[in-house]
Order: C-alpha cells, then sequence, then structure tokens
C-alpha cells in the first residue's frame, strides 16, 4: 500500500476513538488505537520506522471499528492483538482478553458474554469487569427474557428448560413468546447496552420498591445491589469504575528485552508480604523500537484481560501511552517508578527475575515442530484415577505457554468402571461434547496430552471422532517416557524442552485426578459409617492406612487399634459388623 493510498484511504475513516487493523488477505498485520482514527491512521502515509513502513507495503487494507470511548479502544486492542497475534505489535500470548457481550444473529438471538464474537453478532464492550458483565446479563435476562442457551440446546425441544421455570427466558424455543415480542424485547437489551440505562433501571428500581412495601427486605437488598451496578455501567466509558482506598495489592514489574523475545517479571504483594512471583514471554517486533516502556505497556493491558487490576504497579521503566494512563487513573490504580527505597529494591528484584527468564524456552515451539502441527501454546492435559473401578474420576488440566493456567482446569466425576480406557473415552468425550455444543467457554486447545501408552490414546481418538471434535492427540507413557504419536511411539531426548513440557502437562495432570479422586473416596458412604463409635475422621483414617473397606475388613484388631481413635471396643465392634 503507497502514501498515496493511505491517505485516501483515512479520508474515509471516522474522526472518533476506535482501533484500526492493517492487514494483508486474511492475515492481520498490525492492529493500533486512537482517539481520532482518521488521523492516526493518516500518519502512516510517512513510517515513523523502517519497520512500520515495511508492514505500510506488505498491508493490503485497512480495517476500522469505532469504539464509544478511548478506554474501549484500548480494551479492544488488546482483544485483538491476542486473537491475531499480529507480527508487527507486541504480544502476549496468553488466551485472556477482555469480555464483550454478544446479541446473535439468529431468527431468536441468544445473549451471552464472549472473548471472541460470532461473524454476523452485535456485540458490545469491551468491559473490565466480568463480574459486573455478569450482573447486568442475568438482570436483563430476568427483566426481558432474552434466551442464553446454545443452538444445541434451543432446537427440537417439546418444553421450556429450568430457564423458563426461573424466570430467566421466555421459551421461545416452544412458543411460549412470538417473535414480535421477543425481537421487541431483544431491542431493549440493545438500547441498554447504547446507553439507555433507564431500560433496565426503571424495571429494577420499580421490584426494589415493591419489595420493600411487601417487607421482602431480603430481596429488596439483593435489588439494591444490583441496581447499583446496573446504574453505574456505563460510567467511564462502558464499565464500571473501581475506586481503590489503599494500596493493600502491589504487582511489581520488570522487564527486559532480547532481540524479538521480551520477558516481563511480576512480583504480587499483598499486605505487604511477596505472595507470587511468575514470568512471562512477549514477542517483540524485530527493530526493538518499543523498548521497555512500550513493552510494559502491551502486558499491563494484556495481562491484565480478566485479572484484577492491583491498587498499584511498580515499574522498571515508564510507559508513554496516554490512553493507558487515563485508564489506570479511572480504574484508581497508582502507578510509579520507584528511584530508592523498598519499592525500588522490589523492581530490581523482579529485574533479576526477569533476566534469569531469557533464553529458557518454554517448548511450545519446538513441541509444534517436533508433531507437525501449527502450534501448541495452548495444551490441555487428561488423566483418570480410581481404587479398583470405585471413586472414578478425570481431570482436564491446561497448559499456555507451558505454565499451568489453573483458573481453566476441570474435573470430571465417571461412572465407576475398573477400565482405564472406558474411563478415558468417557473422560474426552465429555470434553469433546462440550466443545462442540459451545458449553464450554475456554478456547479449543492447540493439542490434547492423555497420560498413558497407545491403549489410552487409542481410546481418547475413538472418542474425538465419535463427537466430532478435531484437535490433534498425542500419549505420554509413563514407564519409558515414551511419546505415543499416530505414527508410533518415540523416545525423545532426555534434555529435550519438548519433552520436558509434555511431562510437566502429564504429571499436572496425575496430580489434579488423584487429588480430586481421594476427595471423592473420602465422600463416598461406606459401611464404616453405620459402626458405632467411628466418626468422619476416624473413617478417613481407617481408609488411607488400608486402601478401603475391604482393607478394613481383613485388618487384624492389633492393626485396626494402631490407627488413631480406634480404641479395643472400637475394633471390635468393626469385626462384627464388617
Amino acid at each position: 500500500m503507497d502514501p498515496a493510498h493511505v491517505r485516501e484511504r483515512a479520508g474515509d475513516l471516522p474522526r472518533e476513538p476506535g482501533v484500526y487493523q492493517f492487514r494483508d488477505g486474511e492475515t492481520t498485520l498490525y492492529v493500533g488505537k486512537a482517539v481520532d482514527v482518521r488521523d492516526r491512521v493518516r500518519s502512516y502515509a510517512d513510517p515513523r520506522s523502517y519497520r512500520i513502513g515495511k508492514m505500510v507495503e506488505r498491508a493490503e487494507e485497512i480495517e476500522c471499528a469505532v469504539t464509544d470511548t478511548e478506554t474501549q479502544a484500548l480494551l479492544l486492542e488488546a482483544n485483538l492483538i491476542k486473537r491475531h497475534q499480529p507480527r508487527y505489535n507486541v504480544r502476549l500470548k496468553d488466551d485472556k482478553s477482555y469480555p464483550l457481550v454478544q446479541l446473535t444473529d439468529h431468527e431468536f438471538p441468544r445473549i451471552e458474554i464472549t472473548r471472541d464474537p460470532n461473524p454476523g453478532a452485535v456485540a458490545f464492550g469491551p468491559y473490565t469487569e466480568r463480574g459486573r458483565v455478569e450482573t447486568v446479563v442475568k438482570a436483563l435476562r430476568e427483566t426481558y427474557g432474552v434466551r442464553g442457551c446454545s443452538e444445541h440446546k434451543f432446537s427440537g425441544r417439546d418444553r421450556p428448560c429450568l430457564d423458563y421455570d426461573i424466570g430467566l427466558c421466555t421459551a421461545p424455543c416452544t412458543g411460549e413468546i412470538g417473535a414480535e415480542e421477543y425481537i421487541a424485547n431483544v431491542e431493549s437489551v440493545e438500547q441498554f447496552f447504547e446507553g439507555s440505562t433507564g431500560v433496565l433501571a426503571d424495571p429494577l428500581r420499580r421490584e426494589m420498591e415493591r419489595a420493600t412495601d411487601g417487607k421482602n427486605f431480603e430481596r429488596a437488598a439483593n435489588l439494591r445491589d444490583k441496581l447499583e451496578v446496573v446504574e453505574s455501567f456505563h460510567e467511564g466509558g462502558g464499565e464500571a469504575v473501581s475506586a481503590h482506598t489503599g494500596e493493600e495489592w502491589v504487582d511489581v514489574l520488570g522487564a527486559v528485552v532480547e532481540g524479538e523475545r521480551a520477558t516481563v517479571a511480576r512480583l504480587h504483594s499483598e499486605g505487604g508480604q511477596l505472595v507470587e512471583r511468575d514470568r512471562h514471554t512477549l514477542s517483540v517486533p524485530d527493530d526493538g523500537e518499543e523498548g521497555v516502556g512500550g513493552v510494559l505497556a502491551a502486558f499491563i493491558v494484556q495481562y491484565y484481560a480478566e485479572r484484577s487490576l492491583p491498587d498499584a504497579l511498580l515499574l522498571s521503566e515508564r510507559f508513554s501511552d496516554d490512553e493507558l494512563d487515563d485508564w489506570l487513573e479511572s480504574e484508581g490504580v497508582a502507578v510509579r517508578v520507584p528511584g530508592a527505597g523498598r519499592e525500588a529494591t522490589l523492581v530490581e528484584l523482579a529485574l533479576k527475575n526477569a533476566r534469569r527468564g531469557r533464553g529458557q524456552a518454554d517448548g511450545t515451539a519446538a513441541l509444534a515442530d517436533r508433531l507437525g502441527i501449527e502450534r501448541a501454546d495452548r495444551i490441555e492435559g487428561f488423566d483418570v484415577s480410581h481404587a479398583q473401578g470405585r471413586a472414578a474420576v478425570g481431570s482436564d488440566v491446561t497448559f499456555v505457554d507451558g505454565s499451568p493456567a489453573k483458573s481453566d482446569y476441570r474435573r470430571k466425576k465417571l461412572d465407576d468402571e475398573n477400565d482405564d480406557y472406558a474411563n478415558m473415552h468417557a473422560l474426552v468425550a465429555w470434553r469433546a461434547r462440550r466443545a462442540v455444543e459451545e458449553r464450554d467457554d475456554r478456547p479449543a486447545p492447540d493439542l490434547l496430552l492423555i497420560d498413558g501408552g497407545e491403549g489410552q490414546l487409542s481410546a481418547a481418538r475413538e472418542a474425538l471422532s465419535e463427537v466430532g471434535w478435531d484437535v490433534p492427540a498425542v500419549g505420554l507413557a509413563k514407564a519409558e517416557e515414551r511419546v505415543v504419536t499416530t505414527d508410533g511411539s518415540f523416545a525423545w531426548p532426555d534434555d529435550a524442552p519438548e519433552r520436558h513440557l509434555l511431562q510437566r502437562v502429564r504429571d499436572e495432570a496425575h496430580r489434579f485426578a488423584v487429588q480430586y479422586h481421594q476427595t471423592v473416596r473420602d465422600e463416598v458412604k461406606t459401611a464404616l459409617d453405620d459402626v458405632p463409635g467411628i466418626g468422619p475422621e476416624t473413617r478417613k483414617r481407617l481408609l488411607r492406612r488400608f486402601g478401603s473397606v475391604d482393607g478394613v475388613r481383613g485388618a487384624s484388631p492389633d492393626e485396626l487399634q494402631s490407627v488413631a481413635g480406634v480404641g479395643e471396643k472400637t475394633a471390635t465392634t468393626i469385626r462384627g459388623r464388617l
């Protein structure tokens, strides 16, 4: 795209806040935000650097999305960078993005909170606090009855679901409401998100007053709290603004840049005590134009998507981004670059952690190359655990960029069956169905890792095929640490980072499954519950000591009495009852 074409295209763009994308066909090359989109895009006719000049040359078109406020432009830019991973932006490769609300383009539109709106949907946002968005969406559904179910659940019904019974939906699926009336309700929801707060606040206020008149004070208080959220929802440009009065939570960020890779170390302090530290890798355009300040600015807006902002940020270097400054100020976040004292010491510690992280590959790129897949940034690991078929459970853990993403862990109770292959089949089929039916809000993984060898992997692949979920899967057998794929079984080098990554995912899936199995096992009612003199804690100790009720049954009186809480009389009772 030459300078004349850039100026011509810019002339058609609005003079409003928004986000723009330079695209090469289907590929997004660069995402930017601006208070005045037309003015900012026009500046690319005279690129500020060689890298930007090369980007403009490659671009074939410019797309633009207008936002209501500068803050929404900031958050939407972060979402688009996360989604498209454009090579000319600083990119943090995690899956967190700011939530939007969409009304789908179905005959009877559904409302849902999403990170990635459907084509054709009407989307509103982004917003900074998912909890507030959830409160508002629930209030809208209670008031206007707009459905929230997937198409799979909506189609082919002969009676309304539970949402209708509890007042969250008007059940257009079974004709309880006509199309014209339903669409009118959807239009009211649109009006609210376009800024007409009274569309929702007025009905809530009337309901609160009725509850108060009826002396239903608990319901009135709940409605009051909900009304406060609704009335503040559009303040600050589309999201509720939180105000902090102290600095109980502080995050310390130190960044180092090395070529096309940057490392940001984060220290998290609560009440003056360091309670958490982690490192994050970012991809940086190759000319290093942004520097440490630009890397920190990109990290802050991308990292805190769906994460709580701290009361204060201590940085190793100041960034230059007016929109980011305004957003953090509106959210009550203090930003400092300390020069001396304890805060400066913390920043130096963060920098040491960042430098220590340089050159340490997370194994994802090597793993993708080894397996011949596009990428392996997001991996889900599966394992099952049971005691001879009893208390059978499955785990589904998630790793993003080589690190555990514990908020995306899931677990599942399975039918009691002493068959590892059948249990793995059931677990993977459960995950696949949730994905296909759009009942799982997590992004699709790049790879599934099955804890086990050929048998477990075959069971998992069969489940994927039956459900129709097309995701690559491999196994990792414990005995010889061999990687099992469709092409055979392989022993990768002991020092290979891709092998270490698979081992970390496998071990975490195993730990999470065993932990859940122990919880379920201890909750299971057994014959010991009916033995006089045995309380819950003694029962747990007996099961831990002997493994099962059969183990307790076979124990001698002396062995039983070796367990704390079991005396001679109780031991005799146990043997008599069992």
